[in-house]
């Protein structure tokens, strides 16, 4: 948070409230925190405004969605294909999750598709073609589970 004050413990308490259900009522965030309704409207409104909390989403089961196939991407890429290569990854629905990282490869991705096939065509068809992309290493997920 650049320029903003350190999470204190009630922010913090407010966050995992709405990590866990960010559904969560500003009122119930409050009797959960045991602060008042004011002082969290507050508190969400200062964690939104910096930047702290981003969006508020929905957490939805791949397999019950549909998406039958998952799988981890590596990507090495050229050094400078960054910023063009992410923009392109993003274009991608089937791509849910992307970093940029260090060590045995550079970019890691988490793709969901239907079946196999479509996960093969993204791989192949899509990922392996791109401009910059030099390799891809794909580990395929069994089970995963959010521990959010």
């Amino acid at each position: 948070m650049t320029g903003t004050a350190p999470l204190d413990d009630v922010d913090r308490k407010i966050i995992a409230e709405l990590t866990r259900d960010g559904r969560m009522s500003v009122s119930a965030v409050a009797e959960n925190v045991h602060i008042s309704r004011a002082h969290a409207y507050a508190r969400i409104s200062k964690l939104t405004s910096t930047g702290v909390l981003t969006k508020f989403t929905a957490l939805v089961d791949p397999v019950k969605a549909g998406l039958k196939s998952s799988a981890y991407v590596t990507l090495k890429v050229s050094q400078h294909s960054w910023r063009k290569l992410r923009e392109d990854l993003r274009a991608i629905p089937e791509v849910q999750h992307i970093a940029l990282v260090g060590g045995d490869f550079d970019v890691i991705l988490l793709v969901r598709a239907e079946d196999n096939l479509g996960l093969r065509r993204v791989i192949f068809d899509q990922l392996q073609s791109m401009p910059g992309v030099l390799d891809t290493q794909t580990f395929l997920i069994f089970e995963d589970l959010d521990t959010r």
